[in-house]
């Protein structure tokens, strides 16, 4: 049995494999951990899902495979085979003249290429590669032939026009190996390697060092270019007035049960009250809890908040799922546990995708205000600076000094509009300037 590199999440093309468990040779028996992968993401284990013998390992730690890739073979139990072996080189199954592709290596060698036979049983529970039709084009085409998700990539990545290709895949279905050999592949360097040759030219040899992308950082990369190229944004501020809630954070915290060795039970950050008020002003404002979907717009009866959270080389934004129903001390608990499982890349996809509506907070780094790019599919990001003392005028005409936060929300366009989203700023900014009303 080939063993596959698994999809994790739909908008994830590649994992590397950091280590395994099982040698070459090894006896395994289901729900034994075969090997442990990283994506741009996450990191987990992953079981076998039959017993037998690993008769092979086809991609050795350190290195990258795509999804669906064979990195390991499993033999039956007593089953007559060659001597294993582990990869130490170029795979003999992988295409010799890949198409306009970037290289999948790291410092060992790469994995192959190749489509799941109907006697290749994906680990369990990843089954199906989810290539979205968004960025490669349509499973199917006009002709009624399929197309399976990797050679809509390559294909996508090649520039090859699949309606000119002949499929050899099971009811001609067109595969990868259909995408390697197209006569009209373009073999030219890639256009970022182009780029980066382009942009080395401007400076002098030795006077930088080249920083490796890892698969966040081009994640990243990919996405936000995207955003902003595809997304309409326009962007709407507001200064809060945070006296109230700093007050009343403060009085909760001091408030907090405490367990024998004198540890609160919860401590409330500001950031906590910004989730939550932007979960409430979500409901109150209910057109503006929706998200693009193409040729549709899909509205939720719930809240479910992104809020990005730093990692070492990029971030990521986990979900607080049903915001809007949870008290202050469940939102700030479930952040941290959150927060500490994405620093050490432990989420499950379903923890960080989705969601309509995010919130970014750069004030712990002194900034004022900034404009974040909204992350697709969602329609809005929050974006929070820091707390600051300024003089204001009171309603006698005097002048006070108060607490204030500069708050900038950010909008498709496509799904909210200008008065929609400033009703919905608006209902933030009455929230956090009347706290308590986030407790009833």
């Amino acid at each position: 049995m080939d063993v596959l590199m698994p999809q994790l999440g739909e908008t994830v093309a590649e994992g590397k494999i950091t280590k395994w468990f099982k040698s070459a040779g090894e006896q395994v028996q289901p729900g034994d951990n075969l090997f442990e992968i990283e994506t741009d993401k996450v990191s987990m284990e992953v079981p076998s899902t039959t017993a037998g013998v690993l008769a092979e390992i086809r991609v050795p730690a350190g290195a990258v495979a795509p999804v669906d890739a064979v990195v390991g073979v499993i033999a039956a139990a007593g089953a007559t085979a060659a001597a294993p072996r582990v990869a130490a080189g170029r795979p003999a199954d992988l295409p010799n003249s890949l198409p306009k592709s970037p290289p999948i290596s790291h410092s060992a060698a790469p994995a192959a290429i190749s489509e799941p036979e109907p006697s290749r049983v994906a680990l369990d529970p990843f089954l199906e590669v989810r290539t979205p039709e968004r960025n490669y084009g349509p499973a199917r085409l006009p002709d009624g032939a399929t197309v399976t998700p990797l050679a809509r990539r390559l294909a996508g990545e090649a520039g090859i026009d699949l309606s000119q290709l002949r499929g050899s895949g099971p009811h001609g279905r067109i595969v990868a190996r259909d995408i390697a050999g197209a006569p009209h592949a373009r073999h030219e360097p890639p256009a970022a390697a182009a780029g980066a040759t382009e942009t080395k030219a401007l400076y002098e040899a030795g006077s930088y060092q080249e920083v490796p992308l890892d698969g966040m950082r081009r994640t990243i990369a990919a996405r936000l270019t995207l955003a902003a190229q595809t997304v309409p944004h326009f962007y709407l501020t507001a200064d809060v007035d945070i006296g109230r809630l700093i007050a009343l954070r403060e009085e909760a915290n001091n408030a907090a049960p405490k367990d024998r060795d004198g540890n609160p039970a919860f401590k409330l950050s500001v950031n906590d009250f910004i989730i939550r008020a932007l979960a409430l002003a979500l409901q109150a404002v209910p057109a503006a809890n929706a998200v693009w979907a193409g040729d549709r717009i899909l509205r939720f009866s719930h809240s479910d908040i992104g809020v990005a959270v730093a990692l070492e080389g990029g971030l990521i934004t986990p979900v607080i799922r049903h915001a809007e129903t949870k008290p202050l001390s469940a939102i700030s608990a479930e952040m941290k546990e959150l927060t500490a499982r994405a620093r050490a890349k432990k989420l499950k996809p379903a923890e960080y995708q989705g969601g309509a509506a995010a919130i970014s907070n750069l004030g712990m780094y002194g900034v004022r205000e900034f404009s974040a790019i909204i992350n697709p599919p969602h329609a809005t990001i929050l974006a929070v600076g820091a707390a600051r003392r300024q003089a204001i005028e009171t309603n006698d005409g005097g002048i006070a000094f108060a607490s204030m936060l500069s708050l900038t929300l950010s909008c498709d366009h496509r799904v909210v509009d200008g008065a929609l989203g400033a009703e919905l700023l608006a209902a933030i900014k009455r929230l956090i300037e009347a706290p308590v009303t986030m407790l009833v």
